[in-house]
């Protein structure tokens, strides 16, 4: 079938995925021919999710390594699947239910989640669909899913995945190693559920640090001095009261004492004293203690914090430290407590417990210190009547309304005695407007409360040593080194592990409570009952963490805990793929759970992968308007140019920078890779009479031509295999596009046509050996763009089987090579392209055919010359060639190994003009370059500016470097012409 012009990408990509899913191409085990497995599980995205650039990215790099392996015959199995995604798949369906005005809690439970099932079955196929637009390889009559085989799953969604997730957490729980405890977590009052870290987004926004006065208990006072660096007193004032700083007032109300550092001698006098919290009824205003402890820094804001260690992270240290009670103040949605306690009763605890009178319970709820006019309001509403009530208590920082902390560049008016009017003196409260990072819901878009609520947590501290081990004696290798210390890090500074979410999607807790409050930890309701007889249960209503159920990933998908064939075969699995975020969420968690449940590693190495940005090294972001959708270029230029920009951009632990401009280019690749095919069409090349021979020697051809391509094959193969088997994705695409674009399609393909002609002896042999050379490209390029070689694979010949299942190569330089032919190729070639680069940058027209002269020339060279000169001549534009004892003035020389050439240029250009056009050029970048090493040496600027920002006036600045070392390059050349 003769080839059409052009590929269409939109046409075959469709029929070719079908055609490779209707053979089975892709199921386990496919073209095997070895015992060796390989085997990969997909980082399961979210069932209502949509395919974005990262997961274009990181499936074209899992499906190249599986694609190469299948090819060499291993066993191979790529395991896809989605995880259920409690929160985000929640909050698809709890807004399809807001269009209708009706709510979750309209629904019993069982009802909502049927819903959700709807939803997963209606929504669920769209990231499959999108991941076969991208050519990925993966079994999909193995599909799993996080929820498979869960309580209310219909037909279709058997499985026992569930069944897993739930015999873990029995089997942790009676080992000891999963507890129920009230600690400080991440709260969205929106969704009214603990999430974890990665699900918090932290954004820089506009702040305020408001300060306030703590008046000391009993009218006492202390001498309050500060000292410049050299000791010498630059205040010194009676006061009875410590000054603090917060940006959030309304946590006051919890505070459980004022800290700080040990070393602060301004403080000293008044450590161990008491101070007035400064807001609330003044008849139970609270006492609270002063306190020193590391945490505090001296040199920010007055030194003095507030510990409210319900409501801030660090604070909950502070006062795990102090023996400081844990006063929470706010409910589910972020209101201030209405429950508890009335305040009067409450303030009376919480000062007999401050003055030593009563101990510090271990669990505080009961006693709610938010005073009765507070309660019920939104945290931000209670914000503002704090900080009213006490600017009007006279108990606001007070400062002269020029003062710089207030960030308003005011001028002091004149004096009566300078010329000025009578200046008003009136001072203001100390508001000091700051950037604070403030955190937010990824999905809810609301203020993150720091919260302490009764959560299930795993005793990570149990279960985390295996995990370490196994990365620092080697068993588990992580690319790149430098994440090991993310890995590390996070590893040996673990906390209990929060995994219960007060949400109804996901795998309820298997836990019921008598009435007495007990637990009974069982697989199901019949054996809990079992457990407590005559008793009546109520089972826990949370569910758990999606990490919990996605840490058992590596097993569960192979049908754990059942012993199956797979399980055997495919466990544990060959390599992981992953983006660096998720290396303490994910990898660290899949680690630890593989080790605690199995006992067994979950994977031999993790590749982290770096994040696509945009040309200018931002961030992707909706709001900045920046974000490539991955289906929109695969609709444009095709799946196999988008891979394999991908590919050749994925320098390990590098982000990559990605523009539409070098899609476009490596789709002009394709169409290279098509046309190249067109050529050997016409030059009957695919004709039946043309034997398909596979070579194993240079021996088989006999002409220097033939022998070269063949060798440089060899030589693309063995660099192929050595960087993907190092996980240098970009080293193999880089080393295919040499290959194929300048060593195939510009080269072999150009110095083949004249033996291709009939009448050429070498024909018949020119036309096998081009036929096998592109060949090798379809196989060697399969990984990277399976659509448009597959299609040429099917297109040029009968064929035994499809190219997803072709035979790698296995040849190697050492007997395919021929010393003799590469050394006189590739000196002919650098010869060529030292003539085209001087002529480019003489400016010398490029349809002047220009006189060459030698001055001397070594035998092998004197060979080369003999057997390529009409080609040298015709592919250079040489006039003619003369020996001369010396280059005469204005002679270009053009430097190769083993002889000396120059081109006699004088009189063919006009020398003036092309310095004074190289200078101006020169003088122009000389600026440019000036500005940005002016800006990247000034320390102000790489202390402030954003990280991509400084990295692309160093990327700029390294362009414009090398194009300014090109030029001064040419007008040195021009220099020696006169």
């Amino acid at each position: 079938m003769a080839l059409d012009k052009n590929f269409d990408a939109a046409e075959a990509e469709a029929r070719l995925y079908a055609a490779w899913e209707e053979s089975g191409a892709f199921k386990a085990g496919a073209n095997a021919s070895r015992e060796e497995t390989f085997s990969v599980m997909i980082p399961p995205p979210n069932v209502t999710g949509s395919l974005h650039m990262g997961h274009a990215f990181n499936n074209t790099l899992q499906d190249i390594l599986v694609r190469w392996h299948r090819m060499r015959g291993f066993d191979t199995l790529w395991q896809p699947g989605q995880d259920h995604a409690g929160i985000a798949t929640q909050m698809v369906v709890e807004r399809e239910l807001a269009k209708d005005g009706k709510r979750r809690t309209d629904f019993t439970r069982d009802d909502f989640t049927a819903k959700v099932w709807e939803q997963k079955q209606k929504s669920g196929g769209t990231i499959i669909g999108q991941l076969k637009r991208l050519g990925t390889s993966l079994d999909w009559s193995r599909n799993a899913f996080t929820m498979s085989g869960a309580p209310g799953a219909p037909a279709g969604e058997e499985g026992n995945f569930h069944d897993a997730v739930i015999k873990v957490f029995v089997d942790m729980y009676n080992k000891g190693l999963i507890y129920r405890g009230k600690r400080l977590v991440n709260w969205d009052p929106h969704f009214e559920t603990a999430i974890s870290d990665l699900e918090v987004e932290s954004t820089e926004v506009d702040g305020h640090m408001w300060h306030f006065k703590y008046p000391l208990a009993d009218g006492a006072t202390y001498t309050y001095v500060e000292k410049d660096e050299d000791g010498n007193v630059t205040l010194s004032e009676e006061r009875d009261y410590i000054s603090i700083a917060t940006t959030r007032p309304e946590t006051m109300l919890g505070d459980g004492a004022v800290a700080v550092h040990t070393s602060d001698e301004r403080y000293a006098p008044i450590v161990g004293k008491l101070c007035e919290i400064p807001v609330g009824p003044k008849a139970q205003r609270r006492l609270i203690p002063i306190i020193t402890d590391e945490y505090p820094d001296p040199a920010f804001g007055s030194g003095a914090v507030k510990i409210t260690g319900a409501h801030d992270f660090n604070d909950y240290e502070v006062a795990k430290r102090g023996g400081i009670p844990l006063y929470a103040l706010m409910d589910t949605r972020g209101a201030m407590r209405a429950d508890g306690l009335p305040y009067d009763a409450a303030a009376a605890r919480a000062q007999a417990i401050a003055e030593g009178r009563e101990d510090a319970p271990a669990d505080a709820t009961e006693i709610n210190l938010v005073p009765e006019e507070y309660r019920g309001l939104d945290r931000f509403e209670a914000r503002t009547k704090v900080i009213a009530d006490i600017t009007a208590e006279g108990l606001a920082v007070m400062v002269p309304p020029t003062d710089p902390r207030l960030g308003k560049p005011v001028k002091a008016p004149l004096a009566p005695e300078e010329g000025g009017e009578e200046r008003d003196e009136t001072l203001v409260p100390l508001v000091e407007p700051k950037k604070i990072m403030q955190p937010f819901g990824d999905r809810s878009k609301v203020v993150i409360e720091p919260m302490l609520t009764d959560q299930w947590f795993v005793e990570t501290s149990k279960i985390v040593q295996p995990a370490i081990d196994a990365v620092r004696n080697g068993e588990v290798q992580i690319l790149p080194e430098q994440d090991r210390k993310v890995y590390f890090n996070w590893l040996e500074n673990i906390e209990p592990w929060c995994i219960s979410r007060q949400l109804w999607w996901g795998h309820q807790i298997p836990v019921w409570f008598d009435d007495e409050g007990k637990e009974y930890c069982a697989a199901t309701e019949a054996e809990a009952q079992a457990m407590a007889p005559g008793k009546t249960l109520t089972r826990d209503p949370d569910v758990l963490d999606t990490w919990f159920s996605s840490g058992l990933w590596p097993i569960g998908t192979l049908g754990w805990p059942e012993q199956t064939d797979e399980l055997a075969k495919y466990f544990p699995t060959s390599v992981l793929i992953t983006g660096f975020d998720i290396i303490f969420f994910w990898v660290a968690r899949m680690m630890m759970m593989q080790y605690a449940v199995v006992g067994q590693k979950p994977f031999d190495t993790v590749y982290v992968h770096a994040l696509v940005r945009d040309e200018k090294g931002k961030k992707m972001s909706k709001s900045l308007g920046n974000v490539l959708d991955p289906l929109d270029l695969i609709d444009e230029y095709g799946a196999d140019a988008v891979r394999f920009t991908l590919t050749a951009m994925a320098a390990m632990g590098r982000d990559l920078k990605l523009s539409t401009a070098r899609i476009a280019g490596y789709r002009n690749f394709g169409t290279k890779l098509w046309n190249a095919h067109r050529f050997a069409e016409m030059n009957g090349v695919f004709e039946e009479s043309v034997e398909t021979v596979t070579y194993t020697s240079h021996t088989q051809v006999d002409h220097t031509l033939n022998k070269w391509i063949i060798g440089e094959t060899a030589r693309v193969r063995e660099e192929v295999d050595a960087a993907l088997d190092n996980y240098r994705f970009n080293d193999a695409a880089n080393a295919l596009y040499a290959f194929v674009w300048g060593k195939v399609c510009d080269w072999y393909v150009e110095l083949s046509k004249p033996l291709l002609q009939d009448d050429a002896p070498e024909a018949a042999e020119t036309r096998q050996t081009l036929k096998w050379v592109l060949d090798q490209c379809l196989v060697l390029l399969h990984p990277i763009m399976p659509y448009i070689t597959e299609e040429l694979w099917q297109t040029t010949a009968t064929r035994p089987k499809m190219l997803v299942h072709g035979d790698w190569p296995t040849y190697s330089t050492a007997e395919m090579l021929d010393a003799d032919a590469d050394r006189e190729l590739n000196w002919v070639i650098g010869l060529i392209e030292s003539i085209r680069s001087a002529r480019a940058q003489m400016h010398v027209p490029a349809g002047l055919k220009v006189p060459m002269l030698y001055t001397d020339m070594d035998d092998a060279g004197q060979t080369a010359w003999d057997r390529n000169e009409a080609m040298i001549k015709r592919l250079a534009r040489v006039e003619t060639i003369e020996k001369t004892e010396s280059f005469p003035k204005g002679t270009v020389s053009i430097a190769t190994p083993g002889a000396s050439f120059g081109l006699p240029l004088a009189g063919l250009i006009d020398i003036d003009a092309e310095k004074a056009r190289l200078q101006k050029s020169l003088d122009k970048l000389g600026k440019e370059i000036g500005g940005l090493k002016g800006r990247l040496n000034n320390p102000k600027f790489a202390a402030s500016a954003p990280a991509e920002v400084v990295a692309e006036a160093q990327s700029n600045l390294d362009a414009r470097q090398e194009e300014a070392d090109q030029l001064q390059a040419a007008l040195n050349r021009l220099a020696e012409l006169g």
